[in-house]
């Protein structure tokens, strides 16, 4: 199990928006990514949520920005499952500049766990919240910033 991901990313132009950033969108985009991979890794695959019928899908996103990231940098992407309630998660995201220890941008978002049949939120299965341990922020911004 792993109580946190992390992965590197190569911002490209085609992440940049019109005043040379990475675009809100291009973040958004990357959060998504992040918690499928986080699932994935932690063997809840797309597919897997589709046997059972069941999966997740986004009520709120969050996301304070603290310095630009530009093309041509690699930076760290990091996201957590913080809390389990009953039918939905709070997951949180870090965005880093290695090169010189810079956070980018911190995220949260409210996931819903529904059934994809009638579109209504679900109990989570227990065998899933166990999947998951919540992590706590120090861990990961430790582990981000050892590189």
């Amino acid at each position: 199990m792993y109580r946190y991901y992390i992965e590197k990313i190569t911002v490209t132009e085609a992440d940049m928006d019109m005043q040379g950033r990475v675009s809100n969108l291009r973040y958004v985009q990357w959060m998504q990514d992040l918690a499928v991979a986080h699932s994935a890794a932690n063997g809840w695959s797309m597919e897997r949520y589709a046997a059972v019928g069941q999966g997740w899908v986004v009520r709120q996103h969050r996301i304070t920005y603290r310095k630009p990231a530009v093309a041509g940098q690699v930076i760290s992407g990091a996201t957590w499952v913080a809390d389990f309630a009953s039918r939905q998660c709070t997951r949180r995201y870090l965005f880093w500049r290695g090169a010189d220890a810079a956070l980018l941008a911190e995220a949260e978002t409210l996931w819903i766990y529904i059934d994809y049949a009638s579109g209504r939120p679900v109990r989570i299965p227990e065998e899933l919240s166990r999947d998951f341990a919540a992590a706590e922020e120090a861990e990961v911004r430790a582990a981000l910033a050892a590189g």
